[in-house]
């Protein structure tokens, strides 16, 4: 029996199983609310170390956690498998695969997607790292260059397999062109008899006029100078101008290479257009001090979804602290409302910024604290392990990362999803899944 408007407790909806919505459910824990999650994958997604599943180093389990086990003993939770089409504002339901699911308030984490800037086509060839389909889609990629090159007699096809672009010099960019370099440099490099893997090259392409913007310029030249050590190859100021099957063009010099990853940018998830609500050049919602979409106090929308204004006026990075930190205010904000209460408008605090570069070196800003090189590393080591969700998949990437360390091995080096299909079958231009949408 349905009970009366007057008696059911105040319906939440959290479209989004990432950092954002995760933090406003684990919030809402033992409140008086009825809180739906709902996600189109059944798992909570540990993104910032999704490069390392794309290059051997940590395998998609050892970052990802079933959501229903995360919220299991939050009674006034419940979690939906669907994937969300549409929210209809004026009836308050949200529409996902034939369902209406009703809300009171409805909070909207959805994410981001690759953004290619108008030139979807180069999809097909240099697919993103968003979700763990796309980790071990890059990581095949990346594995079957070595082994189609042991197996090329021809040298110029040798030397365009051995050749990886990464294009785009944020964290994640930064982080992917180091990780592969180690793996070729030293993971695999006993491991075949007809090539070197060292002799892999892997260019990393920034159209900036330095890596990690958002860093100091200080910590920027000192990530290049530590990619430059692992040999990488680092092109500033450069823009991609092409790309198909056969390589990258960077105006007019073209670099031969079957292996491109993209990490240059990211756009929202459709959210903006399913709420009719004013946006950002990267599709980014529009919200008001309180995280609430204007004209709508009971839709809030988070994490990398939002366009929400920093301290300098400047939108706050897509990282997984704001996220964080967003999801915990909204479901602070709905508490103290159900009590008569306002809280101040949201404000995010500082954690600082790191990026690691390969083994042993990292850069890390806290405010005015500047580091790089080991002891950088072990912070950026410490602090991943430590927003990574349980503790089973803490102690995991804690063991395997002290055993890559010791021995310079990788042990998640399986290449899968090429089933019946000799490697010399693999076509030169495979193409990646389907286009990441925000779920």
């Amino acid at each position: 029996m349905i009970p009366p408007d007057s008696e059911r407790r105040p319906r939440v909806a959290i479209i989004g199983g990432g950092f954002a919505g995760l933090s406003a459910a684990k919030a809402l824990a033992g409140k008086p609310f009825d809180v739906t999650v709902i996600d189109r994958h059944n798992y909570h997604l540990f993104q910032p170390l999704l490069y390392q599943v794309a290059t051997a180093g940590l395998s998609p389990a050892d970052i990802a956690s079933p959501i229903r086990a995360i919220l299991r003993y939050q009674d006034n939770v419940r979690v939906v498998l669907a994937d969300v089409s549409g929210i209809d504002t004026r009836s308050k339901e949200i529409l996902a695969e034939g369902r209406r699911i009703p809300y009171d308030t409805l909070i909207v984490a959805t994410g981001a997607q690759h953004a290619y800037f108008g030139h979807e086509q180069w999809a097909a060839f240099a697919p993103g790292l968003k979700t763990i389909d796309d980790a071990t889609y890059l990581r095949r990629r990346i594995l079957l260059a070595f082994e189609r090159a042991e197996a090329e007699t021809d040298p110029v096809e040798r030397q365009r397999l051995l050749n990886f672009v990464v294009i785009g010099g944020g964290p994640t960019g930064v982080e992917m062109a180091g990780a592969i370099a180690e793996l070729a440099n030293r993971a695999l490099k006993a491991d075949f008899r007809s090539i070197d893997s060292r002799d892999a090259r892997i260019v990393l392409v920034e159209a900036a006029d330095r890596l990690l913007t958002p860093f100091d310029p200080s910590l920027s030249q000192a990530a290049k100078e530590s990619l430059e050590r692992l040999g990488v190859e680092v092109r500033l100021g450069a823009s991609v101008t092409d790309c198909n099957s056969d390589g990258v063009w960077i105006g007019k010099d073209f670099i031969p290479s079957r292996t491109i990853m993209w990490a240059a940018g990211v756009m929202a998830s459709p959210a903006g257009a399913w709420l009719k609500a004013q946006t950002d050049r990267a599709g980014r919602v529009k919200v008001n001090a309180d995280l609430t979409v204007p004209g709508h106090p009971d839709i809030f929308v988070i994490g990398d979804t939002a366009d929400v204004a920093g301290p300098d006026g400047r939108p706050l990075p897509g990282v997984a602290p704001v996220a964080k930190q967003e999801g915990i205010y909204v479901a602070r904000l709905l508490i103290s409302r159900q009590k008569g209460r306002e809280i101040d408008p949201f404000r995010y605090r500082d954690l600082g910024s790191l990026a690691t570069i390969g083994r042993s070196s990292a850069v890390v800003q806290f405010g005015k604290l500047k580091l790089h090189g080991f002891f950088a590393w072990v912070l950026w080591c410490v602090a991943h392990i430590y927003f990574l969700i349980g503790f089973r998949n803490r102690l995991i990437v804690a063991l395997n990362w002290a055993w890559n360390y010791v021995t310079f091995q990788r042990g998640s080096r399986l290449i899968t999803g090429v089933t019946g299909a000799r490697i010399d079958d693999v076509k030169k231009s495979d193409g990646p899944p389907l286009l990441s949408k925000a779920g």
